[in-house]
């Protein structure tokens, strides 16, 4: 593998813009990139990746390492993500490929230092439009988004079908969403840059193609496999950022949310697990996301080496936080009480590494774009025997403020249409 020092060249998102910037003008595929917290890094971009739709079963499917990496080299990998996989109560298909994803063999990483390095598993030389483009980052494009505000009588609906069904015995909690319908006018890649770099997710991850994009600017760990140890962080727990996060703890419908899921979680890591490894070093921890508190927990397993990241994914997808206890019979019930496909929202995008293992966000707060310009973003909560319609539908603006409105408080009024310009 090679590794070279560019040393500080800025901030990612600027990087980012600049590499897709050149490499549309040579003709290239745009570029990939996770940004925030990935692989120990602060950004990890392949210069110009072809993200091809795959199968399900392919997805992520490289050969992690089998012990945990030493440093923090990347090297490259197979970028791409994979849909959240039950269709909606209109029956619908999939607005862009169910998967999709490419290998490259080189990327441009950040450390936490601010430190660029160009690494490359083949041990190849960078190309001189990669290094040059990145040392000069640039600012997005204009760009706007017309957003119009989700069906709140359709979310009711689904809360008090959920309510009912609790009630009933039939589940004990399940994630109802709803979504945002948009129209761009201008590129994802612009929208992608600008939020990302102005609300500073967590795990924000962004890959294009043909068929579209996805831009996540997701603040959630799915699942990360490094060596024998998969790790994963389930949020569940919601305050605006202008409340007391202090208040998420002592609240008895969020505490039950997170804890519900964080069994699951051990639930579903227990089909992989080796016995009795399944640990919760993290329980109930509040941390700041974009426009609101979250309750985060962790929880750990220990896998075999020889474990295909097909069967991981078989056992713990889609997540455990998006979907409900029991699982099974909450995604059941969620095909009648959502009324559209939740697509890329849900599921999940990241990387597999040969050398650093494999990272997956979960897809919340993230835009599905077609080739149309069409813009969807899926939003929704954790519905428990506590939850009440209206602040379930509070809490669903405000997940989406930070990305809808410019970080500005989202309209009410179901008439109402939210613009985001640049």
């Amino acid at each position: 593998m090679r590794i070279e020092r560019l040393g500080d060249l800025g901030e990612a998102p600027g990087v980012l813009a600049a590499v897709a910037r050149v490499g549309a003008a040579l003709g290239l595929a745009p570029p990939a990139a996770l940004i925030g917290d990935w692989f120990g890094s602060s950004a990890v971009i392949a210069p110009s990746l072809t993200a091809a739709p795959v199968e399900t079963t392919g997805a992520f499917d490289v050969p992690v390492p089998g012990t945990t990496p030493s440093g923090k080299a990347v090297g490259g990998g197979w970028f791409g993500y994979l849909s959240y996989p039950d269709p909606g109560a209109d029956g619908l298909g999939p607005r862009i490929p169910v998967a999709a994803g490419g290998w490259s063999d080189c990327v441009l990483r950040r450390d936490l230092d601010g430190c660029w390095w160009y690494e490359n598993l083949s041990g190849a030389k960078p190309a001189a439009w990669i290094v040059e483009s990145a040392r000069v980052p640039v600012a997005p494009a204009r760009y706007q988004i017309d957003w119009a505000p989700p069906d709140r009588a359709a979310h009711r609906r689904g809360v008090t079908d959920c309510l009912a069904a609790i009630t009933a015995g039939e589940v004990y909690q399940a994630c109802v969403c709803t979504r945002f319908v948009g129209r761009l006018r201008g590129a994802p890649l612009d929208f992608f840059v600008d939020t990302a770099s102005r609300i500073t997710p967590a795990r924000a991850a962004y890959v294009a193609a043909d068929w579209g994009a996805v831009a996540s600017l997701s603040p959630e760990l799915f699942l990360s496999r490094r060596g024998t140890t998969v790790t994963s962080s389930p949020i569940k727990g919601t305050l605006p950022a202008w409340a007391d996060p202090a208040e998420l703890r002592t609240s008895v419908k969020d505490v039950a949310e997170n804890i519900m899921i964080v069994d699951l979680v051990r639930n579903d890591l227990g089909r992989i697990a080796d016995t009795g490894t399944v640990t919760v070093p993290e329980l109930l921890a509040v941390r700041p996301a974009p426009g609101v508190w979250h309750l985060v927990s962790t929880v750990t397993a220990e896998v075999s080496v020889d474990l295909p990241t097909a069967e991981m994914l078989e056992a713990t997808f889609p997540p455990a936080s998006v979907t409900g206890t029991p699982k099974g019979r909450a995604r059941t019930l969620l095909r009648t009480w959502e009324p559209h496909r939740r697509g890329i929202y849900c599921g999940t995008v990241g990387l597999a590494s040969p050398v650093a293992g494999c990272e997956l966000n979960v897809a919340i707060r993230t835009v599905e774009f077609g080739t149309d310009g069409s813009a969807v973003l899926g939003v929704g909560g954790g519905i428990t025997a506590d939850s009440d319609p209206d602040r379930e539908w509070e809490e669903c603006l405000h997940k989406a403020a930070a990305i809808v409105g410019a970080g500005s408080a989202i309209p009410r009024r179901d008439r109402d249409v939210v613009v985001n310009p640049i």
